[in-house]
């Protein structure tokens, strides 16, 4: 059972308690305490966490109007929360950076995606190939620069890392944010310390985020301590949290050494960076809704999309505008990470992973069809020749069409429902605008 599930789990059979008393808290406590070690919580953190909580619960009276089971989840959300650390506020600034880490922890693609961050925050950020240790490090990051529209610098020629950086320095000089990809190891060393601290030297970065990979747990403490002792860290980004059930550890672990977590990682797509918010993620844990991040998405996709929610929904549906709303639905990530940010955290694995995969056929379905049958779905109706032609044109079987038609014809209906109910569609839009103005705290 991963933290989420078992923290759920836990809170369920204590909020379902006939009485919250000495007897249900102390229960609660010692399965939060099962949780928390068997996910890799450093123990002595686990104890000390374990304790405040049993005393809240107990001690503290409740705030008016808040019943003891709200009390007492209250209680955890915020001794939780403490333990994973504080909020980071990004320098959005001109700035060097140096990315430090060591092989597996993700620390060449988290380079991009930092780019990423500050571009879409309106600053023009750069990479240097720092790592000329690992061969394939340089083509990874200048492939994936390319591709993501990132300035890029390298010297395949050049073994010296910090003259990478000084010749790199220049030629992206016209950047706000140069962002410098230096090498790894698969343990620390004394090899790679002398390197870091010349890299450090020739750079002389405002920030220095150390990439550590989520599922390796509670040994995070460590490899921040080391690493700050050959360069000073300014904050920590962890990877890996969209599949790690480490992922409490290694937070509880870095937060312990008093260093920052600055972002978190939680796909393999670019987007998927994240500013770090101990709240929102101890939030999520705990399967509380976070609307506000599912609206930023929502709104950014809208933004970069060529057609907006309200013009899609003014057109008239058809498998066309079907195909580009699936494809606005898959900017936002995985199912998993949509349903979780609506506080739908334990959805069966099979329902979520059955309906990735049929939104997968059903886009492929709708690529192996005419522009006219696109347009109009009456043609597919009316023709079972047109059905197991696109069967075949998209590698699915003539009853997966005819139940993707039933289903079209399904949603017609609601969206003809949709917009004759105005009330409710200025609603919705305002809301898909990121207009709406969510309650504040838990």
């Amino acid at each position: 059972m991963n933290l989420g599930e078992g923290l759920r789990s836990a809170l369920r059979k204590l909020t379902g308690a006939a009485l919250i008393d000495e007897k249900s808290v102390k229960e609660f406590v010692r399965e939060l305490q099962r949780t928390l070690i068997s996910n890799d919580v450093n123990v002595k953190l686990v104890f000390g966490l374990s304790k405040k909580i049993e005393e809240r619960a107990l001690q503290e009276k409740p705030l008016p109007g808040v019943s003891p089971k709200e009390h007492v989840v209250k209680v955890v959300y915020e001794e939780l929360s403490n333990l994973m650390g504080s909020e980071h506020e990004p320098k959005l600034e001109p700035q060097k950076i140096l990315m430090l880490g060591l092989f597996g922890s993700g620390k060449t693609t988290t380079t991009v995606k930092l780019a990423k961050f500050f571009k879409g925050k309106g600053l023009k950020a750069g990479v240097i190939a720092a790592d000329t240790y690992r061969p394939a490090a340089y083509e990874q990051l200048e492939q994936l620069a390319k591709k993501n529209d990132v300035p890029f610098y390298g010297n395949k020629d050049e073994k010296q890392a910090a003259k990478v950086v000084e010749e790199g320095l220049k030629k992206l000089s016209s950047n706000d944010v140069v962002i410098v990809d230096s090498s790894g190891r698969s343990a620390f060393d004394g090899e790679l310390k002398e390197e870091l601290i010349s890299i450090d030297k020739a750079l002389n970065p405002e920030e220095r985020f150390l990439v550590i990979s989520a599922d390796i747990g509670q040994v995070a403490g460590r490899q921040a301590q080391e690493f700050n002792e050959a360069v000073p860290i300014t904050s920590v980004i962890i990877t890996k949290l969209d599949g790690s059930g480490k992922g409490g550890g290694a937070l509880s672990a870095v937060s312990s050494t008093g260093s920052k977590v600055a972002f978190i990682g939680t796909g393999e797509r670019m987007e998927d960076l994240e500013l770090f918010d101990s709240k929102k993620y101890v939030g999520r844990l705990l399967g509380f809704p976070d609307l506000e991040t599912l609206l930023d998405k929502m709104k950014k996709i809208s933004e970069e999309s060529e057609k907006t929610p309200e013009q899609l929904m003014e057109e008239k549906f058809t498998f066309k505008t079907f195909a580009e709303q699936l494809r606005q639905t898959r900017k936002m990530g995985p199912l998993k990470n949509v349903f979780g940010m609506l506080g739908m955290t334990d959805m069966p694995k099979e329902m979520m992973e059955q309906s990735e995969e049929k939104l997968n056929k059903y886009e492929v379905i709708i690529n192996s069809m005419t522009p006219a049958e696109r347009e109009d779905a009456k043609l597919l109706k009316k023709s079972r020749s047109r059905m197991e032609r696109i069967a075949r044109g998209s590698g699915t079987k003539p009853e997966e069409v005819r139940k993707l038609v039933s289903e079209f014809e399904k949603m017609e209906k609601m969206m003809n429902m949709f917009k004759k109910n105005r009330g409710f569609r200025k609603q919705m839009e305002k809301m898909m605008r990121g207009g709406m103005q969510m309650p504040g705290g838990m």
